[in-house]
């Protein structure tokens, strides 16, 4: 048989919730099944004993039906009482047999339905609610009442409400208890079979050693992306050197070769022309004239000596007739 698992913190705080929701309702229906409180008290201790052992391999879904099961099959619960105690709101209780009595008790005090109840009594839902109609109060004409049963819901919820704080002592007790048993154990004892088995303590080490690694490399690559940007940069935007050519513009065509100084001729004066070239002399000495001026203009100092007629002003009114080229003229033969 297969060794209970062993429970974690978290459900054992599960296991503490649960007990502490349950355990109140149990109590009162355990004391009002048997009619006695001390024996209601047992069982609800025994049922409680029986299932915090097993209630960390279920699921949570199966806790209710499973407590009510391990408290509904303690003997005391179906067992009739002939030394109980009700209260008198609760007579009718006493009336009943145990069977129709824990029919009733588990709807009205555990708040289970006819599904739930009828498994946790181990019969079907027709012999669960035929229990249940037995267990129903009558009026004087042998109805169900239904006031009645409502009178009865009450007061089960009530006395649920107003434990007396010595039985909620009691619960607090056992239940926690219940949880100190389902904490898990202290891992004391690993420490041996740790050191007894080399490779069990190897691949933290390894694992310790891997992730050094990744951290060098995770910490060195931002500072090799830092180097790669800080040299683009410096391409980009470094200071141009003595002697290094300026970066040519875009699209156009440039020589980075070694630039090649050659010494310019001396600012000599003009040589003089050959004393052979005749008309070179010629030409030179008529340019150098200071005459030469004069000389261009001839044909209009020769015009204007021999006393020719002043040009029409175009921006008057043209005369009627003209005034004859000979009249202004005048010669040494005309005088004689």
């Amino acid at each position: 048989m297969a060794a209970p698992a062993s429970p974690t913190p978290a459900a054992a705080s599960a296991l503490s919730a649960f007990l502490k929701g349950v355990e109140r309702r149990a109590l009162v229906v355990a004391g009002l099944q048997s009619g006695d409180e001390d024996a209601a008290g047992r069982a609800v201790a025994a049922a409680m004993r029986a299932f915090a052992g097993p209630a960390a391999g279920m699921p949570m879904a199966d806790w209710p039906a499973r407590f009510w099961t391990l408290l509904c099959g303690n003997p005391q619960m179906r067992a009739p009482s002939t030394n109980g105690y009700w209260p008198p709101a609760l007579a009718h209780l006493q009336d009943l047999a145990p069977a129709e009595r824990l029919a009733l008790l588990l709807r009205i005090g555990g708040g289970l339905d006819e599904d739930a109840a009828s498994a946790v009594l181990g019969v079907t839902p027709e012999a669960y609610r035929h229990a249940l109609a037995g267990a129903c109060p009558l009026d004087a004409q042998g109805h169900p009442d239904a006031t009645a049963w409502r009178g009865l819901a009450e007061q089960v919820q009530a006395q649920v409400r107003d434990l007396p704080p010595g039985r909620v002592q009691q619960l607090e007790q056992l239940r926690g208890a219940m949880a100190a048993g389902a904490a898990p154990a202290r891992q004391a004892p690993a420490a041996p079979r740790i050191e007894a088995d080399a490779r069990v303590a190897r691949p933290p080490r390894r694992t310790a050693t891997r992730w050094r690694w990744r951290t060098w490399l995770l910490l060195c690559l931002p500072l090799v992306l830092l180097a790669v940007v800080a040299a683009w940069w410096w391409q980009e935007h470094r200071p141009a050197l003595p002697g290094a050519a300026a970066p040519a513009a875009e699209g156009a065509v440039s020589d980075n070769g070694p630039v090649q100084v050659e010494a310019l001729p001396a600012d000599d004066p003009p040589a003089a022309p050959a004393s052979g070239d005749s008309r070179a002399a010629d030409d030179a000495a008529m340019l150098a004239d200071p005459e030469l001026a004069l000389a261009q203009d001839a044909d209009f100092h020769a015009w204007y000596a021999a006393g020719g007629p002043v040009p029409v002003d175009e921006s008057q009114a043209r005369p009627g007739r003209a005034e004859p080229a000979g009249t202004a003229l005048e010669t040494v033969d005309a005088e004689d």
